[in-house]
C-alpha cells in the first residue's frame, strides 16, 4: 500500500539522489511548477542530487533550453537524461539502417539528427520517404491532436517491409496546459498491436535508467540504487519503471491521473487504491503535486 504524503521534506533525508520526471511533475508544457521548482531547489541545497529522467525526444541541450523557458531554473537540477539522447545512440549504431523514415515535428525535432560525438563511427542516417527506408524514427505524431490510428495504412505497409520502428518517447499522452496530447508512444503502442517490432529507450525501459546513472557517476557520485528516489506521474512509465529498476518511487497523483485518484491537493485514498489497483501500480510513495 502506498504512502501519501504531503512534502517531499517528509521523506527525502532518506535518499542521496532523485531521478525526477518533467512533464506533469515539474512543468505543465507551458510553464514551471513554482512549489515543485522550489521542492528541487531545497533539496539540491541540503546536499541531494536531481536527475531529470525525461522521456523527451530531445537532447539533453534542446531539454535545458525548453526549462529556461518554463521558468525551471539551472538552481532546480544536476544533470539530465532524455530518451531522446539513449534513443540517438541506438540510432546512430545502425538499429533501424541508415535510411530512415522520420516521423515529428521537424522544427521541434532536428536535434534528434546531430550526431553523438561519443560514437567514434556513426552509421551515416538519411531522412527519406517511407516507401525507400530501412526503418521508421518515431519523435512523435505530425499531428498531437489526430487520432494515432490515421497511420495504419503506413504502418501496415511499413510492417508488411518488416521496418523497425525506434520510439523516441514512450509516453502515450501528456497533457500540455489543459489540452492533451498523443505522443510517440501511442504511435509505437499501434505498431506494436499490428504486428510490428518497436524499439524503445525511455521509460519504463532500462536504457534511460541506464544512461540516469551514468550521469549520476559522471557527477563524480557513487550512489546505491537503495539511496535514489524515482519521482514521476505516469503510472505505465515513472512507476513502473522504478519497479522494474527496484528504486523507491513517489507518484504524483495529481498529474496524468488527476481526475481519476480526485486530486486535488492532495488525492482521495479510496479513488487512489483503486486507480493503482487497476494500473497493478504500487509507488513506495504518492504526493498531490511535488513540493518541499
Amino acid at each position: 500500500m502506498t504512502r501519501i504524503i504531503s512534502s517531499l521534506a517528509e521523506i527525502s533525508d532518506r535518499y542521496q539522489a532523485l531521478f525526477v520526471d518533467l512533464w506533469g511533475c515539474v512543468h505543465n508544457g507551458v510553464s514551471a511548477f513554482p512549489e515543485a521548482v522550489a521542492a528541487l531547489t531545497d533539496y539540491r541545497r541540503r546536499g541531494g542530487i536531481v536527475v531529470l529522467v525525461t522521456n523527451s525526444p530531445k537532447p539533453r541541450a534542446g531539454v535545458a533550453t525548453q526549462l529556461a523557458q518554463f521558468g525551471v531554473p539551472a538552481e532546480a537540477y544536476d544533470t539530465i537524461a532524455t530518451s531522446g539522447d539513449s534513443a540517438r545512440a541506438a540510432m546512430f549504431t545502425g538499429a533501424v539502417g541508415s535510411k530512415v523514415y522520420f516521423m515529428g515535428e521537424w522544427a521541434r525535432d532536428e536535434g534528434f539528427f546531430q550526431p553523438l560525438e561519443v560514437i567514434e563511427t556513426p552509421t551515416p542516417i538519411t531522412r527519406v520517404p517511407l516507401a525507400e527506408a530501412e526503418g521508421i524514427v518515431c519523435c512523435g505524431p505530425f499531428d498531437p491532436m489526430a487520432d494515432p490510428a490515421v497511420n495504419r495504412a503506413g504502418f501496415l505497409y511499413a510492417k508488411t517491409k518488416g521496418l523497425k520502428l525506434l520510439c523516441a518517447n514512450p509516453d502515450i499522452v501528456v497533457d500540455r496546459g489543459e489540452t492533451r496530447e498523443w505522443c510517440a508512444g501511442a504511435l509505437a503502442r499501434l505498431y506494436t498491436e499490428m504486428g510490428g517490432e518497436s524499439l524503445y529507450f525511455g521509460k519504463p525501459h532500462p536504457p534511460i535508467y541506464d544512461l540516469a546513472r551514468r550521469r549520476l557517476a559522471a557527477l563524480g557520485v557513487d550512489i546505491p540504487d537503495s539511496a535514489i528516489l524515482a519521482i514521476g506521474d505516469g503510472a505505465q512509465t515513472d512507476i513502473a519503471g522504478a519497479m522494474g529498476e527496484d528504486l523507491d518511487s513517489l507518484f504524483i497523483s495529481g498529474g496524468l491521473a488527476a481526475q481519476e485518484t480526485a486530486t486535488t491537493r492532495d488525492p482521495d485514498p479510496a479513488a487512489l487504491e483503486a486507480y493503482l489497483a487497476g494500473e497493478k501500480s504500487a509507488p513506495t510513495y504518492t504526493i498531490g503535486q511535488l513540493r518541499p
